[in-house]
């Protein structure tokens, strides 16, 4: 992993002690990363899931997407799950959904893994 990759599954490891949390090099500099048992209480059937995501050897120069949850999510309300999510997909041979929030406007100096995992997390729990 480059040093700044490294750097970023060290902050996400400080910030979500006691999750368990898988780390795989991706052989390029980069890294797949899963945290387990994260809260997204609010819209879905359940109020936590896996959250995986793969750190590019480009970072912080590169945004860190897309994101995947666990596949069997549905809404509380059976509306449809909602524009950027698509079923069906798989993220390191778990059944997942995959969340695509680009950051149109990346900022290398402020725009952290961490943050874009959070950004994510709202959106997750907010949107309509």
């Amino acid at each position: 992993m480059t040093e700044h990759v490294a750097k970023a599954v060290e902050e996400l490891r400080l910030h979500f002690e006691g999750h368990q949390m898988s780390v795989q090099e991706d052989g390029d500099g980069g890294a797949w990363v899963i945290i387990e048992e994260v809260p997204i209480d609010g819209l879905y059937t359940f109020g936590h899931s896996w959250v995986g995501f793969r750190i590019t050897f480009q970072y912080p120069h590169a945004d860190v997407y897309p994101h995947f949850v666990r596949g069997d999510l549905q809404r509380l309300d059976g509306r449809p799950l909602g524009e950027g999510i698509q079923a069906g997909q798989t993220f390191l041979g778990r059944p997942a959904l995959q969340l695509s929030r680009r950051s149109n406007r990346l900022n290398p100096r402020t725009d952290t893994a961490l943050l874009k995992l959070h950004k994510v997390l709202l959106w997750f729990r907010t949107h309509p």
